[in-house]
């Protein structure tokens, strides 16, 4: 069967542990970032209809592939299907969707003043895609950390490497085994394995570097980061506390304290650490 230009057929996990297979070599390490480099020198990802193309493949993948997701999430974390599928389907499905509606408008040059010196000149500001970003996600939520910045990376025009976190087997081999079907397979590359593929891929420069996980972690990656000038978007661990007012009961903060401490085992970086209020 068929849905559009996009394949219906539902991805089957047969092999979810990780080995040697899904880890990529060195010289297949250079190959995926080359041909990411490779796909936004050419210029193709700058159209817009390129892009909606990019956002229609996600959102078809979701939607088509949202159970193997569910499963491999399951075969991962142990996550019910329901909160896999509120936690990595349809909030990401949500952040496609509103790039899809709000693209023309984000793209739309914006006129500003000039000053009068400069006269009869004219200015505007005009986004343009960085390049190719490297996306490194986090076991936690082994697909929401990868995609919800894939949607706005692919919005804007760039091309992306993926680093599923090898702690999370089972939804880098559904990642890996999807994002091909439904995406740019040049553009966008999965790049599969643990530490030492990390390591490869952060010798290598890019143009933007988007990190999900520990502190710990970040640092290296800014460090890596620094020697080439790489911006980067770190989003690390840290305390999260909850303020309650006075105003609010107290059985009810206490069932949402419960819920957001608890979900997803309490393995979330916005889970509650302490309560604040008055005495």
């Amino acid at each position: 069967m068929r849905r559009g230009s996009f394949q219906t057929e539902t991805v089957r996990l047969t092999n979810t542990k990780r080995s040697a297979d899904t880890e990529t070599s060195g010289s297949g390490i250079h190959d995926h970032v080359n041909a990411a480099q490779e796909a936004f020198r050419s210029g193709r990802t700058r159209p817009l209809d390129w892009r909606r193309r990019q956002l229609a493949g996600m959102r078809a993948m979701l939607e088509e592939q949202g159970p193997a997701i569910e499963a491999a999430v399951h075969a991962d974390l142990g996550r019910h299907p329901f909160e896999a599928y509120v936690s990595e389907v349809a909030a990401v499905l949500g952040e496609v969707r509103h790039a899809e509606r709000n693209l023309r408008r984000w793209t739309k040059d914006r006129t500003v003043a000039r000053p009068l010196v400069l006269a009869p000149a004219r200015a505007w500001i005009r986004r343009e895609p960085v390049g190719t970003v490297l996306i490194m996600g986090a076991w936690n939520y082994p697909v929401h950390l990868l995609l919800m910045p894939l949607a706005g990376a692919l919005a804007a025009g760039n091309t992306a490497v993926l680093k599923p976190s090898e702690l999370a087997p089972a939804s880098s081999a559904v990642l890996a085994q999807c994002v091909p079907r439904y995406l740019d397979s040049q553009a966008v590359q999965v790049v599969e394995g643990g530490v030492a593929e990390a390591t490869a891929l952060l010798e290598r420069q890019f143009d933007h570097i988007f990190f999900t996980g520990s502190s710990a972690v970040g640092r290296s990656v800014m460090t890596a980061a620094a020697r080439h000038l790489t911006p980067v978007t770190l989003e690390l661990g840290g305390k999260c506390p909850v303020w309650v007012d006075d105003s609010y009961p107290v059985a009810q903060a206490a069932k949402w304290l419960v819920w957001g401490k608890f979900s997803n085992c309490g393995q979330t970086c916005v889970a509650p650490d302490y309560v604040l209020t008055t005495p």
